[in-house]
């Protein structure tokens, strides 16, 4: 299977380039590197693409929306969380479909805070968008592609960078992504 890996420079990335490496040819894409991407603008999308050709699956691990007090988010920086996180990823999904293979698969990130906490507003904004969309998505896609989310809590490795302690580490993060991949699911939430 061929699979390409956006946000393959990430802690999460990373971890899925590595569960898949032993089985399955991957293509790795970030902002830096042979093949870069920038989810945020469809026309990187497109000559990403234009790079890679056909694949079986397409895992995207590239975005994030950081902790930010709402009464220091305002409308532009709100904006822009949205634009790359949340309508970043729906675009490439839409962008994604003629470049996948019959009955392959897509794989967005959203996220989980596990309720509510200070900062989380933009970050819970564009998990349950991403959730909700794919879900909905689902019974629109063509020729059996199949498409999920997945939504990680904290990452170990993360946390660890930041100081603290806990979270789930990227390896067995990856694990619900390959879940996805291999499965037969689409719309679903997956939660390690």
């Amino acid at each position: 299977m061929r699979v390409l890996v956006i946000g393959a420079s990430g802690t999460i990335g990373g971890a899925v380039v590595r569960a898949l490496q032993p089985e399955h040819e991957v293509v790795r894409a970030s902002r830096t590197g042979e093949v870069r991407v920038d989810i945020g603008d469809p026309e990187s999308v497109d000559r990403m693409f234009a790079m890679t050709g056909a694949v079986d699956a397409v895992v995207c691990a590239a975005a994030h929306a950081p902790m930010t007090p709402l009464a220091e988010l305002g409308a532009v920086r709100l904006t822009e969380l949205v634009r790359h996180k949340l309508l970043g990823q729906a675009g490439l999904l839409a962008q994604a479909l003629p470049h996948v293979q019959d009955g392959g698969s897509i794989t967005l990130t959203a996220g989980d805070f596990a309720g509510s906490v200070p900062g989380s507003a933009a970050g819970v904004l564009t998990n349950e968008g991403l959730q909700g969309f794919v879900r909905a998505a689902a019974p629109d896609l063509p020729r059996g592609v199949r498409a999920n989310v997945v939504s990680p809590g904290w990452v170990s490795e993360t946390l660890a960078e930041a100081g603290g302690v806990g979270g789930t580490p990227a390896d067995e993060v990856a694990r619900a992504y390959l879940e996805s991949i291999h499965g037969t699911e689409s719309g679903r939430n997956f939660k390690p």
